[in-house]
């Protein structure tokens, strides 16, 4: 994982917790006005959910020395059969 991609995952973790403790706070309100369905709820996390999934996507490649130990993990496996 990127120094960029710890940072964005930092912040949205931030994010989330801040998210979090103000629908903790907002639910201690009794008022209907102040509530949103499931629907809407459900639509909010699944962006959220998104958003995550894009920004935290895998490099497309492994670094070389993973990459290297994959390879021969792969020809043991092949001397195998």
């Amino acid at each position: 994982m990127t120094a960029s991609r710890i940072v964005t995952a930092a912040t949205y973790s931030n994010l989330l917790k801040s998210a979090t403790r103000e629908l903790a706070m907002n639910s201690r309100i009794n008022s209907q006005e102040e509530q949103i369905d499931r629907m809407t709820l459900r639509s909010v996390c699944d962006g959220v959910g998104e958003r995550l999934k894009q920004s935290m996507r895998p490099e497309p490649t492994l670094p070389n020395h993973l990459q290297h130990l994959l390879d021969e993990l792969h020809q043991r496996e092949q001397s195998r059969h």
